[in-house]
C-alpha cells in the first residue's frame, strides 16, 4: 500500500446548532453548542487514516493548548505528526459553524498558525517524505503558496497529486492556473467547479469538468452533495449516485470523501470503485454530528457498502 502524504489545516470547530441559518444582521437562538477538532486538512488526514491508509500529516498549531489537544488526538489516530510545525506567539486555528436542523452550515475560519505554514518549510522536508507512487494531498486553508510548493514537490518525484480546491480561489485568479497545471486529481463542489472552469454559462457537472480538466489534472471529479458525484478522466465518465441516508451534520461529507478517495486511489484500486467507497464515506459522514467525530472506520464503510449493494 501506498502512503498518504497531507499538507493542510488544523482547526478548533466550535458548532452551534440553529433551527436555521441566519440571514445576514439577523439573530437566530440555537440549542447546542460544542467545542471539536477539525479544519479540512485534518478531517482528511483522520479520514484516510480511518479508512486504512498510513498518514504524515504537515500542518501548523500554535503553541497553545488547542494545538497541543490537536496533536495529542492526531497521534492517537496513528497518525505521524514528525513534521507538524509548532509556532510560538500565533493562536492556533479556529472555525466557527452553525448547522441547521436539515445538516446544511455556514463556517467561518480563524486561520492562526494555519498561515504560518510556508514554502521555505516545504522545501526543509527531507527528500524520503516525497515517494514515487505515493499520494500527496492537499486543500485551499493553508496558504496556496504553499500548497503549489507541496504539489510541485510531489510531481517532481512522482507522486499522484490530489487537490481540494477549497476554498476556491477567487474568479480569475492567477493562483487557479498554477493549481491546476500541478494536480493529477482535483475534487471541486459544484460552486468550486465553477470558479474553476471560468467563463461560461450554466453549471452541468459534466460540463464543467470538461472546462477544468485542459487546464491540466488528469481527473476531474465534481463532488455534488446529496446527488452524489461525477468525475471524468477524458475518456472515461463516472456518475456515483449517493447513498440515502437521514442527514443530520454535513459539515465533514467533503472531508470523508477526499480522504477516503485517497486512501483507497493509494490501495491501488480502480477510480469507479474508488468514488463508489469514498460516496458511501461521506453518506455515513453526514449522519452523525461533527467533523472528526463523524468521520467512518473502514469497518463501517464496508459494512455500509455491503448492506446497500445486497439491497
Amino acid at each position: 500500500m501506498s502512503r498518504i502524504l497531507l499538507f493542510g489545516s488544523s482547526n478548533t470547530d466550535m458548532t452551534v446548532r440553529v433551527p436555521r441559518l441566519p440571514a445576514p444582521g439577523e439573530t437566530v437562538l440555537g440549542g447546542e453548542f460544542a467545542t471539536t477538532p477539525g479544519g479540512k486538512g485534518a478531517n482528511q488526514a483522520v479520514a484516510a487514516r480511518r479508512a486504512g491508509a498510513e498518514v504524515v500529516f504537515v500542518t501548523a498549531v500554535g503553541d497553545d493548548e488547542l494545538g497541543r489537544g490537536a496533536l495529542a488526538l492526531y497521534r492517537r489516530e496513528g497518525i505521524d505528526v514528525e513534521h507538524v510545525r509548532v509556532v510560538s506567539g500565533v493562536a492556533s486555528g479556529v472555525a466557527l459553524i452553525y448547522v441547521d436542523d436539515h445538516g446544511e452550515n455556514m463556517i467561518a475560519v480563524a486561520s492562526g498558525a494555519n498561515l504560518s505554514l510556508t514554502p521555505e518549510d516545504v522545501a526543509a522536508l527531507p527528500d524520503d517524505l516525497f515517494q514515487a507512487g505515493d499520494i500527496l494531498v492537499t486543500g485551499l486553508e493553508i496558504p496556496y503558496q504553499t500548497a503549489l510548493a507541496a504539489m510541485r514537490r510531489g510531481r517532481a518525484a512522482g507522486m499522484t497529486v490530489l487537490l481540494n480546491p477549497a476554498p476556491a480561489p477567487t474568479a480569475g485568479d492567477p493562483a487557479i492556473a498554477e493549481l491546476l497545471a500541478a494536480a493529477d486529481v482535483v475534487t471541486p463542489n459544484r460552486g468550486e467547479a465553477r470558479t474553476l472552469a471560468g467563463a461560461g454559462k450554466g453549471d452541468d457537472p459534466l460540463a464543467l469538468a470538461e472546462r477544468i480538466r485542459p487546464q491540466g489534472p488528469k481527473t476531474v471529479i465534481v463532488t455534488l452533495g446529496s446527488e452524489g458525484c461525477l468525475a471524468t478522466t477524458g475518456p472515461e465518465v463516472y456518475e456515483i449516485p449517493s447513498r440515502k441516508v437521514t442527514a443530520v451534520d454535513a459539515v465533514g461529507a467533503g472531508d470523508a470523501f477526499n480522504g477516503a478517495l485517497a486512501a483507497v486511489l493509494a490501495e491501488g484500486r480502480p477510480l469507479g470503485e474508488a468514488l463508489a467507497w469514498a460516496t458511501a464515506a461521506a453518506a455515513l459522514a453526514v449522519t452523525r454530528p461533527g467533523a472528526q467525530s463523524a468521520l467512518p472506520t473502514r469497518e463501517a464503510i464496508d459494512r455500509f457498502v455491503h448492506v446497500k449493494d445486497r439491497g
